[in-house]
């Protein structure tokens, strides 16, 4: 007897077709750009996006996003701990609440925040004596950076944390393990796929970022997102447009291997904690 076949997908084909339009237009629309030179088929683009000052834009993102990714990702695990590990209730919601706002703060609102605060003429820069335009670097540029992505790694870690049961200390320590045994043979390894998770996550959101760069550095620091846009709207040289498109292909690339990373850490965390 033949099963009647199930209809349950054709509930899905608004949001698929809403999403071929949203995503699969333009994606289809920025390859064919990105592979043509004049109206013809070429890999120029895709050669040129990867010499000069393109491929140096391309490494100071990647620079930048891996020191930004690191750094918070240590940042945010020893915060999270601290927020996890506390007796009070209070301050863990306060944390947690704050990060969640913090994560999804960035832009031009974070730019101006960090401009009025340790700019040149900020508040707190003539207090403490900072140098003239220090906030205007590679350097400065991580500092903002890890206003969003250590709350955010905080948000990765907490439920992580909160995974590690307490028999699992108790079972170590009747065992004769020492504390540091605990968190290098079964802490750790628990933790590893979040935590990698995480760095990858930050990456990612770094690497893509462009409003809060282009409001504070603007051609200062070669990033890749500046660079798309000064060839989208023609500011240093024209009908370049393709290019753009070449480079933001080239930073789909490496998203798709940021994801790749991902989602194989984060299946392997959830199934762990449980």
């Amino acid at each position: 007897m033949t099963r009647p076949r199930s209809r349950g997908w054709a509930g899905a084909l608004p949001l698929l077709a809403f999403f071929a339009l949203v995503f699969g237009v333009p994606a289809v629309a920025l390859v064919a750009g990105a592979f043509t030179v004049q109206g013809r088929p070429s890999l120029a683009n895709l050669a040129q996006s990867l010499q000069g000052g393109y491929l140096v834009a391309m490494a100071g993102s990647v620079k930048l996003s891996a020191v930004v990714a690191l750094a918070g990702a240590v940042l945010g695990t020893f915060l999270a701990y601290a927020v996890v590990t506390s007796r009070f209730t209070l301050l863990r919601e306060a944390v947690l609440t704050a990060s969640g706002v913090l994560a999804n703060f960035g832009g031009v609102p974070l730019a101006f925040f960090w401009i009025a605060t340790l700019g040149n003429s900020g508040v707190i820069s003539g207090l403490v004596g900072l140098p003239s335009g220090s906030l205007y670097t590679f350097w400065g540029l991580v500092i903002v950076y890890l206003y969003f992505a250590i709350p955010l790694m905080v948000l990765v870690m907490a439920p992580a944390l909160d995974g590690l049961k307490p028999q699992w200390r108790e079972a170590a320590a009747s065992s004769g393990a020492t504390a540091w045994h605990y968190w290098r043979f079964v802490a750790l390894p628990v933790l590893a796929p979040a935590m990698l998770g995480g760095v990858v996550l930050l990456f990612g959101s770094a690497f893509s970022a462009y409003a809060t760069a282009n409001a504070m550095v603007g051609t200062v620091v070669p990033l890749v997102t500046l660079k798309i846009a000064s060839a989208l709207t023609g500011d240093v040289l024209v009908g370049y447009e393709n290019i753009a498109l070449a480079l933001s292909l080239d930073m789909i690339v490496v998203a798709g291997l940021v994801m790749a990373i991902y989602l194989p850490l984060q299946r392997r965390s959830s199934r762990w904690l449980r």
